[in-house]
Parts: C-alpha cells; sequence; structure tokens
C-alpha cells in the first residue's frame, strides 16, 4: 500500500496553487493554505499536511482555523478545508461540524501499479502532447469547467505548472471526442481530466484515453498510477476498476458557511 503522506504529496503536485503558504502548529501539524483565484476547490483549499490527529480539544483548532479564514479574506475567497479521511483528520472534522461547515464533493482515490497493463487495441488513433491544446482545453472545460475565458486561463497556468502529457481522441469525423491528462510526478503517474463531450458518451472514447495514457505511462517507466474520482460517478469508477485500479482512500472539501446578512434597514 501506497503511505497516505507520499500520495497526497502526489497530488498536490499534480495539481498546484499559483499561490501557497504554510502555516505550522506544534500541536496542529502543518497546513497548508492555497488559492489560484477560485478557480476550482483542489487549488483553493486548506491542505492539512502532516496533521496531528491526537489533538481533542476543539479550542486549540480555533485560533488556527481563524487564520487560515483571515487568509483567504484578503483573497476574497472561501473559507474551504481539503479533509481526507482518515484518523488524523478526526479532531478537524469534529470542529467543522461543530462550526456547521458543509460537507461537498466526496471523492475517492483510486491506485494501481505499472505491471499488467494490456496492450492498447484501439483503431483510433490517441493524440498525445506535452502541453494542453487549445482543443484539448476546451473539451475539458465543457465538460468539467466553472467559469469563462479568464477561469480557463487560470486552470491552464494550474495544469501547465506540473510536467504532463495530453491525451486527445477524435471522432470519425475528426472532432474532438474525449481527453485526458498523464501529470508526471516524483515517478508516478497522475490521472487527471478525463472528459468525454456530451455527444460521444458510452463510445468507448474514454476507455481509449484511459489506455493510451496508461501505456505511455509505462513507456515513461512509471512506478504506477492514481486518479480521483467523485464517489456519485459511478460509471466512471467501473471504467477505472476494470482497468485494474482500487480503492486507496477518500477526501471531501469542507467549506464555512456563509454569513446571513444583518436584516433589518
Amino acid at each position: 500500500m501506497m503511505e497516505q503522506a507520499f500520495l497526497e504529496s502526489l497530488m498536490d503536485k499534480a495539481w498546484p496553487a499559483l499561490e501557497r503558504e504554510e502555516l505550522e502548529h506544534d500541536v496542529m501539524g502543518e497546513w497548508v493554505l492555497r488559492a489560484s483565484g477560485g478557480v476550482t476547490q483542489r487549488a483553493n483549499s486548506v491542505w492539512p499536511r502532516n496533521a496531528a490527529g491526537g489533538l481533542e480539544e476543539g479550542p486549540g483548532i480555533a485560533p488556527f482555523v481563524r487564520k487560515a479564514a483571515e487568509w483567504y479574506r484578503l483573497r476574497r475567497l472561501p473559507l474551504i478545508f481539503q479533509v481526507f479521511d482518515d484518523s488524523r483528520s478526526a479532531a478537524l472534522n469534529a470542529y467543522l461540524d461543530e462550526q456547521r461547515y458543509t460537507r461537498q464533493s466526496a471523492t475517492k482515490i483510486m491506485i494501481r501499479g505499472a505491471e499488467g497493463l494490456p496492450v492498447s487495441t484501439s483503431r483510433r488513433n490517441v493524440e498525445m502532447a506535452a502541453e494542453p491544446s487549445e482543443e484539448w482545453l476546451r473539451v475539458w472545460w465543457t465538460v468539467d469547467g466553472r467559469g469563462g475565458d479568464a477561469e480557463l486561463a487560470v486552470a491552464h497556468k494550474i495544469l501547465s505548472a506540473c510536467p504532463s502529457l495530453y491525451a486527445l481522441v477524435r471522432d470519425d469525423d475528426g472532432v474532438p471526442a474525449a481527453v485526458g491528462r498523464l501529470a508526471l510526478v516524483d515517478g508516478w503517474g497522475g490521472i487527471y481530466g478525463m472528459a468525454t463531450s456530451a455527444e460521444h458518451r458510452r463510445r468507448g472514447y474514454g476507455t481509449e484515453v484511459l489506455a493510451a495514457l496508461l501505456n505511455t505511462g509505462i513507456q515513461q517507466d512509471l512506478e504506477g498510477f492514481w486518479l480521483l474520482v467523485t464517489e456519485a460517478n459511478h460509471g466512471a469508477q467501473r471504467l477505472y476498476s476494470q482497468a485494474g485500479f482500487t480503492d486507496q482512500g477518500s477526501y471531501l472539501y469542507r467549506q464555512a458557511p456563509l454569513r446571513r446578512a444583518p436584516s433589518g434597514c
């Protein structure tokens, strides 16, 4: 089994925030504050790196949370925590429950080794590039994006901040059908940006993109692969399970409740 701390580090490097700051505390451990103009929760959330699981008293957390809240307030962003499902997060989760932080985007982490990958027999040519093309970005953003061109430009910076390979497959008419990204981090490959346009779904394009990324990763001598998939996306989970991925853990986002405006005139 992969060590959780190492996996979290891979995930952080594969989707790096444009701005970050570390908070250290003798009891609470280390928190990494990440911001990228509000584009994706992952790049705009607190990562409790090396969190201290033994803390039981809620008041010890409150000053740390206030510091984080002020950091995000200055950037006009909500306070969001990326909280992993393990014993280290118990005290933090208890405090956030008490403060009525919402639970959002529950996500599974899945991994597989590099051994036993089948040889791809796709009849389609999957295009591979070291940078995301305009076509790649548009397919991905149409499926997963939130916002307009300004937000897409920020997302492009996040993608380009980590060495990666980008796969794109077209339909028989040459129209981009599906895309995916292989982040290259510390000898491992992260599968990100898997997206199939609405008109091309359930026709095997996503399967071909995944196979191309995995086989390309083998050529890069990677030790293995990881990916992230929302718990609600059962179809994608089946695809990844069939490709040899198994559950390694999970996380969700905890967001501070919105403050109500004062009533009256």
